[in-house]
């Protein structure tokens, strides 16, 4: 039930570009019971606002909750303001400084004339203003323009709440357009979805067509449509562009309505001529996939084209580096060292256990020893970027020097979507190398170009068999096989004597050699043959010789449904990891049970609090009172999440092959049966079984093994970053 809480907004604590607000109030009047000992006190309260100001009352609608680090907080979904009253508020209101020209003598003049109605009457009969000796008919103008926009911001939040945008929505939309708000609304809502990230399609159509009345046929609808369906469509199969017929399917189904060849294709003709479309052939690009991949390629050809460095005694600094460093590099390390200063771009490609991370600390080293940097004139001039928190912090660790993931690097706010660090104002950076790089979507690895300088040199880092980015693009494998850019490829192994097998078998899989006799002759590789009805309770009796290690034991499957799913999995394998105990709390989220010493993977990023995508922690204290939380344990680093961020983590027992990018794991468990028929595929099985550091486990059908290393035709991208190179 909302309750709702009446006051004066006293100051904001922080705030965010977007509108959230997190601030104090003083409450005057309250219908909840468990607030009134905070009538006549100051209480903390969260939301979103437009230009919340001291002079003004406000009605907050909302509820109490608890924040086990803040305390109590009034989280407000929607409020109003509420305009002076009495005739000594009215003064403070008008001498407040948002009515120029009016100080505290002319408003008590115009409250003594006007009396309590004052504001309804500037308002409704601003000419009543002039009955005031010392107004001008200017000042009246001013007084009241300036009242009815006052009014006017308000009351289009309250109209757009009103058709069913939340009070985040509403804020953003008028925050976007101002007093031209509702002009949008009746010319054309669905411009909202163009222009506006955070509100969704979904919302927008809704609203259109139930409380605007628009048309299924429309064609300002059918056009936004279309760029709906081609932006979900690319982002969740990674295309960079359609072609006709996928266009017309997709927005059929998004709209739910026939779409006749000639509508669409007019559709799709003014599109092209509102410049929010690409049509080359049968290839359709969103403007900012297309621009994304022109530019780049432009930078990477530009790269490509720049006489060599001149390094002088380059290899005797190399032979002091080997000897500094105990290490004989091989003849294409070597090359790859050397050419990381000779080219200014440069592409370094390898399987497992071929010591690229070697080559990195190498490259480090040896650009600090050439130039004779100091600490932090090295930092400042190299920039050692990732993809993703954890393959960064892996970076820093093998480097000894600071990494950081490319959003990081660009300065990303995470409210406002937009990187600090762009075509305005470029890094210092001279000198970059990207580990990973396999994770690299076209739109990130466009923003990283715009924030470097065009005589910045990248080395490019990863191994090329991995799964390509979750966004659109496969930047890597179009780099390499476009042909103009330098590549080393690192071949020999390395870490065959610490984990023969393991590495023997990701190399075999890239040459397409099939051989079983690797299996079960050593401890690190296993292949544990079951049948799917049976995969499960095998899984539990393997998973009972590692509970005392359950962090370093990681289950990594392809899919979440299915009786052999990651969902189901991380059932089973709570059950043996951490079952039920008197002396352990529980919360049950969304139907899971959660327990502490639960281990648990983060959804999002929190750069606030130093937590990642992919970070796995274990759940240290749950509180499940009246006020929830439940406490985390990422490495030393506690965060507590409240109801509002559970969504944010979910059990890590068993995790999707995508989401252990960029990671490693002591022991890990692959599960694959022909339940996971469409997602077998080589790049997905392959990235699984080289997060194993050292301990394999294949489990289930040694035929739908060979099924996924032999398929490679899953998942093939539609991109044009390749071809735009070669010209």
């Amino acid at each position: 039930m909302e309750h709702y809480i009446k006051g004066q907004f006293r100051r904001s604590i922080f705030t965010t570009e977007a509108g959230y607000c997190v601030g104090i109030m003083k409450v005057k009047e309250t219908d909840d019971d468990k607030m009134v000992d905070y009538v006549g006190r100051a209480i903390t309260f969260t939301g979103y606002f437009h230009d919340l100001n001291t002079e003004d009352t406000y009605l907050f609608y909302g509820n109490l909750v608890f924040h086990e680090r803040y305390g109590d907080q009034f989280q407000v979904t929607r409020y109003e303001r509420v305009l002076p009253e009495e005739k000594d508020g009215i003064v403070s209101f008008l001498s407040s400084g948002l009515f120029r020209g009016i100080g505290e003598k002319k408003a008590e003049k115009i409250v003594s004339v006007l009396g309590k109605d004052t504001l309804q009457i500037i308002l409704e009969q601003p000419d009543n203003l002039l009955l005031i000796p010392t107004i001008t008919k200017k000042q009246a103008d001013i007084l009241h323009q300036t009242l009815l926009e006052y009014q006017e911001s308000y009351a289009t939040i309250i109209d757009l709440n009103e058709l069913g945008f939340s009070t985040k929505d509403s804020m953003l939309i008028y925050k976007k357009y101002g007093a031209k708000t509702k002009w949008i609304l009746e010319n054309n809502i669905y411009q909202l979805y163009e222009d506006i990230d955070e509100v969704t399609f979904a919302k927008i159509d809704a609203i259109a067509l139930k409380e605007k009345g628009i048309n299924p046929e429309d064609p300002r609808r059918l056009m936004s449509g279309i760029l709906y369906a081609m932006n979900e469509v690319c982002m969740l199969y990674g295309h960079s562009y359609l072609e006709y017929n996928e266009i017309k399917a997709y927005t059929t189904r998004a709209l739910h309505i026939a779409i006749d060849d000639t509508t669409l294709q007019k559709a799709l003709q003014q599109l092209k001529l509102d410049l929010k479309i690409v049509m080359i052939d049968d290839h359709y690009y969103l403007v900012m996939l297309y621009e994304a991949e022109r530019k780049v390629s432009e930078r990477l050809r530009f790269l490509s084209r720049q006489e060599d460095n001149q390094v002088p005694k380059l290899s005797h600094w190399m032979d002091l580096l080997s000897q500094k460093n105990e290490i004989v590099y091989n003849a294409d390390q070597l090359t790859a060292i050397s050419s990381s200063f000779l080219k200014n771009i440069l592409i370094i490609t390898g399987g497992p256990g071929t010591g690229k991370t070697t080559i990195i600390k190498a490259i480090c080293d040896l650009y600090r020893d050439i130039y004779h940097l100091s600490y932090q004139d090295l930092i400042k001039q190299l920039a050692l970027l990732a993809p993703t928190g954890r393959a960064a912090k892996r970076l820093t660790e093998s480097t000894g020097l600071q990494a950081m993931t490319i959003h990081r690097f660009l300065k990303w706010n995470k409210d406002t979507n937009r990187f600090a660090v762009n075509a305005y104002h470029k890094s210092d950076a001279t000198f970059v190398i990207i580990d990973e790089v396999s994770m690299v979507d076209i739109l990130l690895m466009d923003h990283l170009f715009e924030g470097l300088s065009t005589s910045t040199r990248m080395i490019f880092v990863g191994d090329e068999n991995q799964l390509p980015s979750v966004g659109p693009g496969q930047v890597l494998k179009d780099m390499i096989e476009s042909g103009i850019i330098p590549i080393v490829r690192l071949q020999q192994l390395y870490r065959q004597k610490e984990n023969s097998n393991i590495i023997t078998l990701a190399d075999h899989i890239n040459h397409d050699i099939w051989d079983t006799s690797i299996f079960n002759v050593s401890p690190d590789l296993s292949f544990l043959p079951s049948a799917s009805s049976y995969l499960r309770k095998q899984l539990q009796e393997l998973a009972q010789t590692y509970k005392a290690k359950k962090k370093e034991f990681q289950v990594l499957a392809p899919m979440y449904k299915t009786i052999n799913g990651i969902d189901q999995l991380n059932i089973d394998l709570q059950a043996i990891f951490n079952p039920p105990h008197k002396e352990k709390k529980e919360l049950i989220v969304s139907g899971i049970t959660y327990r502490e010493e639960d281990k648990v993977i983060q959804l999002t990023n929190m750069p606030e609090e130093n937590i990642f995508n992919g970070d796995i922690g274990i759940i240290a204290e749950i509180e499940n009172g009246n006020k929830k939380s439940i406490t985390i344990d990422f490495d030393g680093n506690e965060v507590t999440y409240t109801p509002a961020n559970f969504y944010k983590f979910k059990h890590a027992y068993a995790i999707s092959i995508h989401k252990s990018q960029g990671s490693e794991f002591n022991t890990v468990v692959i599960p694959i049966v022909f339940n996971f028929r469409k997602m077998l595929y080589r790049k997905l099985i392959y990235t699984g079984i080289t997060r194993a550091k050292k301990e394999l486990y294949l489990l289930g059908d040694i035929d739908a093994f060979q099924y996924a290393i032999q398929n490679k035709d899953t998942d093939q991208r539609r991109t044009s970053l390749k071809e735009m190179l070669q010209k």
